[in-house]
């Protein structure tokens, strides 16, 4: 919708004389995430590797919720004001490395108009190339074809804009426009994102984040997504267990055959009447869907499919009861921490699951994070891990690349001597704690944990969420695929010969110990069979086997 238009020129009354307070931006910053929210699965869907895990629109969702909740409950109108608690909230919300650099975009366009009391058309130019410059001097090495490089892109166009145009609505207007162009361009600068045929996800993540606001003054719904369809094996309903909203009572998930092509606009706007959480996935000649719905509703989308075609399949859960039973799991399952005492050297790690938790807190770490590939942290619950530990000296191990900005985020707010080993993974995090010696020095220690840490190749074992070509390995969707330190490496037909794979290529002959830490998606009996054939092909060599606990990743495997 152009700005000429009736709806437009109505909504445009909202901004008098083309500026914005304090206010005005807190409905945008809502805007912004609601568009986002709506979205937030194709952000999600947009990941290079075929993994299961593909979480970057909810991290970017979570950091700005973390940000409109900290503005929610102000009042006053000063521009300025709003906008730094918008940051701090942002700040301390921050998950992943999206959500670390989207904190850091809103941390230079808040710091670029300290003192303003409303942001006007040059002021939001002004802003713009703050927040691009901040986010890239952010910490981490800059890399092309990623949101930084959108960043850059509208900062740009604002400031062209500028030239013939004063009014804020109208730069918005331009911005927008180019943060589409420059998401569609990300694959020519980043050759593994044209390799998997997407586009950057945190770009497309910040692209709907300003669209969200555009809308918002178009007098656009933000609460009908854009039909997206994604594959059966890369519907995960993991993430939908993390946190439950009021009236989300049971999660229902129907298979079935349609009679003719689906309206999925239709579809889905039907499915909006009835519940939250929807979606949806397509497989040969047959659909999924999912959703959330109160007591009363748990039986209306079966109803309402049968009328549209043959249902296959429904399964039903009641998910107020698979969260206490959660919770009652969590509580039984307490770990014994080490106390770290005053002058001595605290370890505080992030741990993917249960198993391993228990691996970190038998080599000693004062405190742990609950999280991995499929749950990232926030720069808030970091320093919450540490900050009320009775020593100064802190090492954080963030055991995932995703993770590592956040943990250098909370380095640099905390007024402790706290150092981050970027450990990639937990066989990394579980070598570098065989270095750790609490009453050393920090420095030699964090010296010795980085060196231990090249000992070790790390193995990772998942199922492929779609088909895709990296790097000469072709996978199809469904298939078992292998990770070697984070490079794909194979496609296979089971979770064994991916393992006897991976071994292969890290030279496991050449190696004295071999560790498979199995997750929840597999059961010991299987684990055992396939501890068995390792042993058998490297008879050399000690092999361990244990359990993890880690979801959606079938096997961890350490290579020392």
């Amino acid at each position: 919708m152009g700005l000429d238009s009736p709806k437009t020129q109505r909504r445009l009354t909202k901004f008098p004389q083309a500026v914005v307070d304090g206010q005005s931006l807190k409905r945008l910053v809502k805007a912004g995430l609601d568009w986002l929210r709506t979205n937030q699965e194709i952000v999600n869907a947009l990941n290079v590797f075929p993994v299961p895990d593909g979480d970057t629109g909810t991290n970017m969702v979570l950091t700005m919720q973390s940000a409109l909740d900290e503005i929610s409950e102000l009042s006053q109108s000063s521009f300025t004001e709003i906008a730094t608690a918008l940051s701090q909230g942002a700040l301390m919300g921050a998950r992943g490395n999206s959500g670390v650099i989207l904190s850091q975009l809103w941390r230079g366009f808040s710091r670029s108009l300290q003192g303003q009391a409303v942001l006007d058309g040059p002021g939001l130019v002004k802003a713009f190339a703050e927040a691009r410059d901040t986010a890239y001097k952010g910490g981490a090495r800059p890399v092309e074809g990623t949101i930084l490089t959108v960043a850059k892109d509208i900062a740009k166009a604002a400031d062209a804009s500028l030239k013939s145009k004063q009014d804020l609505v109208e730069i918005l207007v331009s911005v927008v426009k180019e943060a589409d162009e420059s998401v569609k361009r990300t694959p020519d600068l980043l050759p593994v994102l044209k390799e998997s045929g997407v586009v950057d996800a945190g770009g497309k993540g910040l692209f709907f984040i300003l669209e969200g606001m555009l809308r918002y003054i178009n007098g656009e719904p933000l609460d009908t997504p854009l039909v997206s369809v994604q594959s059966l094996s890369a519907m995960s309903f993991e993430s939908a267990m993390q946190e439950i909203e009021e009236g989300q009572d049971f999660e229902v998930v129907v298979d079935f055959r349609p009679h003719k092509e689906l309206d999925l606009e239709k579809f889905y706007a039907k499915l909006e009447e009835l519940g939250t959480s929807i979606q949806m996935a397509e497989g040969e000649n047959m659909y999924r869907m999912h959703i959330h719905v109160p007591l009363e509703n748990r039986y209306l989308p079966i109803d309402y499919i049968m009328e549209l075609g043959t249902i296959t399949k429904v399964a039903m859960e009641n998910l107020a009861a698979q969260m206490d039973e959660i919770d009652k799991k969590a509580k039984g399952d307490s770990l014994v921490l080490t106390n770290t005492e005053f002058g001595q050297i605290a370890v505080v790690t992030v741990s993917p699951g249960p198993g391993l938790s228990r691996i970190f807190a038998s080599l000693g770490v004062a405190a742990i994070v609950e999280g991995g590939q499929t749950k990232n942290p926030s720069t808030k619950e970091l320093l919450a891990a540490f900050e009320d530990l009775p020593t100064e000296s802190i090492i954080l191990l963030p055991n995932n690349k995703n993770i590592i900005l956040a943990a250098n985020q909370a380095k640099k707010l905390s007024a402790k001597n706290v150092e981050v080993v970027p450990s990639l993974n937990a066989p990394q995090g579980f070598s570098a704690m065989l270095a750790l010696n609490p009453d050393s020095d920090l420095e030699i220690i964090v010296k010795k944990m980085n060196k231990s840490m090249t000992l070790v190749n790390s193995g990772e074992i998942t199922i492929a969420t779609r088909s895709v070509e990296i790097e000469g390995v072709k996978v199809k969707e469904g298939q078992v695929i292998g990770l070697l330190d984070g490079k794909l490496v194979c496609s296979e037909k089971s979770v064994e010969r991916a393992c006897l794979k991976i071994l292969k290529k890290a030279n496991a002959k050449e190696r004295e110990l071999i560790t498979l830490y199995y997750g929840e998606d597999l059961p010991e009996t299987d684990a055992k069979l396939i501890s068995n054939v390792v042993q058998e092909a490297y008879e050399g060599q000690e092999i361990e086997l244990q359990n993890g606990g880690q979801p959606q990743y079938q096997l961890i495997i350490s290579v020392e």
